[in-house]
């Protein structure tokens, strides 16, 4: 059994998939070629976006907008810490520091208490100017942008969605970039909207900001291809990932469906057995990127269920405020203790759109097994 079942949604499309790359082939245009522009108008119309910009990976798509906003040292950045250590190391990149929000226990998505007490704790402090907003949509799940974008809003700052694991996600029918400034999105392989590299994708409605972006992604060019105007960088779609990911946007839909199907029948059969199960807000359609529960001892959970051939896998048992590169930056209050009450006991099943009703059975049956 496998984790993420990417041979399977190969199958379902690999006539489209090796047409695609084969046309790229025989037209040599390997860099920025129609099959960019063709997949950023489609992926723009997905998520109801008037833009959409491709970019060399998720890490760039949030990395880009902090440039073009000349979020730099000085500024603070509010992001949560249960998360991948991208979404702060983009911060840190520009120059600017990092704070480290709670999570909402329920959700694992940004805490607005906490994010609220972190921006008072700044301006009280007076040491750093607070910019900006880094909202995760973990697991797949939309952060409670009701909340988050007023809060941003009312305190002058830019709201990212860092889509990464939950594009396709929307609450109450809207995609996050209805709230956000920008929304992003990465396509590494593994993401519920995967290639089969690196890749990337910038949403966002500003017309500017789209420019600036496309500027900076090709080393802050300029009208004139030997006049660059700003300092940029090189990170660009790679035609060849545009030509594999345009038959898969095309299933995306179904697919995020018949992952609600098996995180359905996961939550009817886990609910009880479980320390925890995932919890979806109201409205919310998740694209359940990962399916994360909380067990007693996930290594005992996770050994129980190998002796089955079945994998699992654990997100994020170091928060980002933990690692060493990060340990120096503040944190929201006194600590983040929904954080810490979970990094002990998460861990992740199975979970893919191709994952059939036996081997569901199966996962379900090895987690009673591990933790009766």
């Amino acid at each position: 059994m496998q984790f993420i079942d990417l041979k399977a949604q190969q199958n379902r499309l690999k006539d489209d998939i090796d047409a695609g790359i084969a046309a790229v082939l025989e037209s040599g245009r390997y860099i920025l070629g129609p099959q960019v522009q063709d997949f950023e108008a489609k992926l723009a119309a997905f998520g109801e976006a008037k833009h959409a910009v491709g970019c060399a990976n998720g890490t760039d798509a949030i990395l880009l907008p902090l440039l073009a906003w000349n979020v730099g040292p000085g500024d603070a950045v509010f992001c949560p810490s249960f998360t991948y250590c991208a979404t702060a190391e983009v911060i840190a990149l520009a120059g600017a520091t990092p704070v480290f929000i709670d999570i909402d226990r329920d959700t694992y998505n940004m805490d607005f208490e906490s994010l609220k007490q972190a921006i008072a704790d700044v301006k009280n402090k007076g040491e750093l100017r607070p910019r900006a907003i880094i909202a995760v949509d973990l697991f797949g799940q939309s952060a409670d942008y009701n909340v988050i974008a007023p809060i941003a809003r009312e305190n002058g700052m830019k709201l990212i969605s860092d889509s990464a694991q939950g594009f396709g996600t929307t609450l109450n029918g809207k995609h996050p970039l209805a709230w956000a400034d920008v929304q992003t999105t990465s396509f590494f392989p593994a993401k519920p909207l995967g290639c089969y590299g690196d890749g990337g994708a910038i949403l966002t409605n500003d017309e500017d900001l789209e420019f600036k972006l496309r500027s900076l992604g090709v080393h802050g060019k300029g009208t004139d291809k030997y006049d660059n105007v700003r300092i940029g960088m090189n990170s660009r779609l790679d035609t060849i990932q545009a030509a594999i990911l345009l038959p898969k946007l095309a299933v995306f839909s179904d697919e995020i469906e018949k992952r609600n199907v098996v995180a359905t029948r996961y939550a009817e059969e886990l609910s009880g057995v479980a320390n925890r199960v995932p919890v979806v807000m109201d409205g919310v359609l998740s694209t359940w990127a990962q399916y994360t529960i909380e067990v007693p001892d996930p290594h005992a959970f996770a050994d129980a269920l190998k002796t089955d051939g079945i994998p699992t896998a654990r997100y994020y048992p170091k928060p980002v405020h933990m690692q060493t590169a990060y340990e120096h930056y503040p944190v929201a209050g006194n600590g983040l203790p929904n954080t810490m009450s979970c990094i002990d006991h998460i861990i992740s099943l199975p979970m893919h759109p191709y994952l059939t009703e036996e081997d569901q059975g199966r996962v379900i049956e090895a987690a009673k097994a591990a933790l009766a």
